[in-house]
C-alpha cells in the first residue's frame, strides 16, 4: 500500500536499508533472481555480499571508488551490495559508451580497480574495452575472486548473516552510495555522485507514490550502470520486499517475453523502444500477467500504448521522468491515474521551480530539489561540485498542472530558432511520429544562412517526404515552421545502451550527409 513519505526515513545507509528490509519482509523471502533461475533470499544476498566483500577488501582500500562493469544479473547486484558491506563506493561503468568515454569515466572518478566477469567479457565481446582499461586500472574477474573464497570467508559470511549490522563497515547516509555517468545523449557524459540517502530516498518516494505489493516480481532488463535500472530495477524492489528479476540485456527481444511470463513478473521496467519490440515479438499471454509497465528515458508513443492494449489487454504503460542527478525518478504516472502525454505526478518530497525561457510560452525550465537530488558532479580534480542551494537544473522545459503533473515540452537544447521563432524539435519529432507511427525518427537543427536554423529529420521511413508532414501540420493547426523540409533516410536510428536516442551520433550522421550532398 502507498504511504506518506518522510525524508527522515531515508537517513539510512544502503546496507542498513537492506538489513531493515530483511527484518520487515522475512529473512527467507526470495528477493533476487536472474536467468540462471537460482533465487536468493535476503539472507543469501547478505551472506554472498559478505563473502565477496571480504575478498574484495584484500585488494582495495576503504572509501575507494571501485569500478563495476557487469550486466544486470544476480552477480552484479551482489557485487553492488558487497562493496557497500566493506565501505567502498560502486562506480558503475557504461560498457556501451565506447572506449574513449569509458577511459574518461575511470580517470575522472579515480578508479584503480574494475570488477568484471570472464563470461560477460566473452559473451559481450568486450575484449577491446578490457585492453583499453588494463593500462590505467587493474581488471579483476569475479570468477577468479570466487575461486579463492575459502573456509574463513564462508565462516565470516555465515556470521554476517546473523550479525550483519555489527560486521558491515560503518557508513553514513551522507556518504557516497554510487557514482554514475549521465547518458551522454547530447554531449560528453558527466560523473554524478549520489549519496546513500539519495538512493534510499528515491526508492521510498516511489513506494509512497505508487502502491506496491511485496508479492510482486520486478522484471529488470535495463543496465545497472543506468540509474533507472539500478534504482528502479534493483533497490526499489529489494527494499520493498519484491523479488528483483535481473536480465542482462534489453536487446534480446525474442527471449524476454517468455521469461516475463515464466518468472511471474508483475512489473516491467523498460523504454518505449524496447516495450514496443517486446509487444511485437511476444506470443499471446506472455505479457498478460503484468500489472503495469514503467517506461522512462524516452517518450512513450500512442502506438505503443495501443499495441499493448490490443495484444495483451488493459496493462497500463506508466510514463515517468527523471534524471541521473535525481537518483533518478522525479515524476511518474500511477496505475490508478495514468495520463497519456504526461510524465506523471511529482514524487512526494520533490520541490519544483520553473524559470521562464524566452520565446517559449506556457512553461518554463525545470529545477528540482529534494532528498533524492545528488551530492554533486565530479570535478576534474576529484572533488564534488554540489548543485547551487540544492537545486538541480534539469535542462528540460515543462508545464506543471495545479496538482503537480508534469508535461515535457522539450529540452532547452532541443529548441531551434527558425525565422525568428522558437520551434520545439520534440514537437517536430511528434509530427513525424503521428504520420509514420511504426517508424523511428529524430529531428535536429542545423545553421541556416536565411532562417537562422533549419530542421532536419532523420528517419528509418524509406519513402519519407515533407508533403505528408506539411499536410498533417495543417490538419492539426501546427505551424509549418515545425515541419522539417530536409529529410535524411537512414537504416536505423542510433540509440544509447539506455535506450535513449543518441543525438550526438545523429548530429554526426547529418553533418556527414550534408557534406556529401552539399
Amino acid at each position: 500500500m502507498t504511504r506518506d513519505f518522510d525524508p527522515r526515513d531515508a537517513q539510512v545507509s544502503i546496507f542498513d536499508a537492506l538489513i531493515e528490509a530483511r527484518t520487515k519482509f522475512g529473512a527467507k523471502t526470495a528477493i533476487l533472481e536472474d536467468q540462471e533461475r537460482n533465487p536468493l533470499t535476503y539472507t543469501d544476498l547478505i551472506r554472498a555480499a559478505f563473502a565477496l566483500g571480504r575478498k574484495i577488501s584484500g585488494f582495495t582500500t576503504k572509501g575507494e571508488r571501485v569500478g563495476v562493469m557487469l550486466p544486470s544479473s544476480a552477480g552484479g547486484v551482489v557485487t553492488f551490495f558487497a562493496l557497500h558491506a566493506i565501505g567502498r563506493t560502486p562506480t558503475m561503468l557504461n560498457f556501451t559508451a565506447g572506449i574513449r568515454n569509458l577511459k574518461a569515466a575511470c580517470e575522472l572518478a579515480g578508479v584503480k580497480t574494475v570488477l568484471t566477469s570472464h563470461r560477460f567479457v566473452e559473451q559481450g565481446k568486450l575484449h577491446d574495452l578490457i585492453d583499453a582499461l588494463e593500462p590505467i586500472t587493474r581488471v579483476v574477474y569475479l570468477e577468479d575472486v570466487r575461486e579463492k573464497v575459502g573456509a574463513a570467508d564462508k565462516l565470516f559470511a555465515a556470521a554476517g548473516g546473523f550479525l550483519p549490522k555489527q560486521l558491515s563497515a560503518s557508513s553514513k547516509p551522507s556518504d557516497p552510495g554510487v557514482i554514475l555517468f549521465t547518458s551522454g545523449s547530447f554531449g560528453a557524459p558527466r560523473g554524478v555522485v549520489l549519496t546513500q540517502a539519495n538512493l534510499v530516498a528515491n526508492a521510498r518516494q516511489i513506494a509512497a507514490h505508487i502502491e506496491l505489493d511485496p508479492a510482486w516480481v520486478m522484471f529488470n532488463p535495463l543496465p545497472i550502470f543506468h540509474c533507472f535500472g539500478l534504482t528502479g530495477g534493483v533497490l526499489l524492489p529489494i527494499l520493498n520486499g519484491m523479488k528483483a528479476f535481473q536480465y542482462p540485456s534489453p536487446l534480446h527481444t525474442k527471449q524476454i517475453p517468455p521469461l516475463i511470463r515464466d518468472s511471474g513478473a508483475s512489473i516491467l521496467l523498460a523504454t518505449d523502444t524496447f516495450v514496443n519490440q517486446y509487444a511485437r515479438a511476444a506470443e499471446p499471454g506472455e505479457l498478460s500477467g503484468l500489472k503495469f509497465v514503467v517506461c522512462g528515458a524516452e517518450k512513450v508513443r500512442d502506438e505503443t500504448h495501443n499495441l499493448i492494449a490490443e495484444r495483451f489487454g488493459p496493462i497500463p504503460l506508466l510514463e515517468g521522468y527523471g534524471a541521473t542527478e535525481a537518483s533518478p525518478v522525479i515524476a511518474v504516472n500511477k496505475p490508478t491515474d495514468n495520463r497519456r502525454g504526461t510524465v506523471g505526478g511529482v514524487l512526494p518530497g520533490v520541490e519544483t521551480r520553473l524559470e521562464p525561457v524566452k520565446g517559449i510560452p506556457g512553461g518554463g525550465q525545470l529545477f528540482v530539489r529534494g532528498p533524492n537530488v545528488m551530492a554533486g558532479y565530479l570535478a576534474a580534480d576529484g572533488t564534488i561540485e554540489p548543485p547551487v542551494d540544492g537545486w538541480h537544473d534539469t535542462g528540460d522545459v515543462v508545464s506543471i498542472t495545479d496538482d503537480n503533473w508534469i508535461k515535457i515540452l522539450g529540452r532547452v537544447k532541443r529548441f531551434a530558432k527558425v525565422g525568428g521563432e522558437m520551434v520545439s524539435l520534440t514537437a517536430a519529432e511528434d509530427l513525424a511520429v503521428s504520420v509514420w507511427p511504426e517508424c523511428r525518427h529524430a529531428v535536429i537543427a542545423m545553421p541556416d544562412a536565411r532562417k537562422g536554423e533549419r530542421l532536419i529529420l532523420l528517419t528509418d521511413k524509406r519513402d519519407a517526404s515533407p508533403d505528408p508532414l506539411i499536410a498533417h501540420a495543417k490538419a492539426i493547426g501546427a505551424s509549418e515552421l515545425t515541419v522539417p523540409r530536409k529529410i535524411i533516410r537512414i537504416q536505423e536510428i542510433p540509440v544509447l545502451g539506455t535506450g535513449k536516442t543518441d543525438y550526438v551520433a545523429i548530429q554526426r550522421m547529418a553533418e556527414a550527409e550534408l557534406r556529401r550532398t552539399g
